[in-house]
């Protein structure tokens, strides 16, 4: 049975084309980059964005993208992905989780193909920024990225913990306000360093990475590659014994 391409992921596609999705995308592509480089296996699936490529730095030799949007290696909803429980060992969901309808059964979805101790990397808008509050200033039913459902970091890493996922790595971006003109959001690029100072949290975006816990099994993984992370790495997060880990300043 064919199934259609939703329109939505598509104009996102599109939107990452614009100077204000250009500015976004830059920013997440090399969070992906340090995210991904140095994490090892046998399989890599990126779910959703066919047409960009977030895996592009990882080194495991069969990885995929896997989307309903045209372009994509295996055409398949993310609600029901085709893949085989614990085969995966990375996963990337660019800003899937809110363009979804479920995001909780994505990310049951996410839990059950990954191996134990496999890793996903998140990103999604932040609705605690300038990019949150014109999201929900904007016209109900306005174009992407406007019409996604943000989801706040906090209940983010909520639902992760309640699957089992924790946290290793997380960095807030794109502090500048959500112009559509090149001009000024060249004006206001000296955000991007006032803000990962002075309002951390206040980024316009997120990208996170969890890995999956299983009781009683703790493989050794890799360390990230401190030397390639300079200045560009996700910095570590607050874990849920209260106590912050030390900031990674490769």
């Amino acid at each position: 049975m064919g199934i259609v391409a939703p329109a939505v992921p598509s104009a996102l596609a599109r939107w990452f084309e614009t100077p204000a999705g250009v500015y976004v995308l830059g920013w997440e592509l090399d969070q992906f980059d340090s995210a991904v480089e140095d994490i090892f296996g046998f399989r890599a699936v990126q779910i959703g964005l066919p047409g960009i490529d977030f895996l592009r730095r990882n080194r495991i030799s069969y990885r995929f993208p896997l989307s309903l949007e045209p372009g994509a290696a295996v055409m398949a909803d993310p609600l029901q992905l085709p893949i085989a429980s614990q085969s995966v060992d990375l996963l990337v969901l660019p800003h899937v989780l809110e363009f979804s309808s479920d995001p909780h059964l994505v990310l049951r979805e996410a839990e059950r193909v990954l191996m134990p101790e496999g890793q996903i990397v998140i990103s999604g808008f932040n609705t605690l920024s300038f990019w949150g509050l014109k999201q929900f200033v904007s016209r109900r039913g306005s174009e992407a990225p406007w019409n996604a459902r943000m989801i706040g970091l906090l209940r983010l890493k909520d639902w992760l913990k309640l699957l089992g996922f924790e946290l290793n790595g997380g960095k807030f971006g794109c502090y500048a306000p959500p112009f559509t003109n090149q001009k000024w959001l060249s004006r206001f690029a000296f955000m991007e360093k006032a803000g990962a100072r002075w309002w951390p949290i206040a980024g316009g975006v997120y990208v996170v990475r969890a890995i999956k816990r299983t009781a009683g099994m703790r493989l050794v993984t890799p360390a990230w590659r401190k030397e390639r992370a300079q200045a560009r790495a996700l910095s570590p997060v607050t874990q849920s014994n209260g106590h912050a880990n030390k900031q990674e300043n490769a």
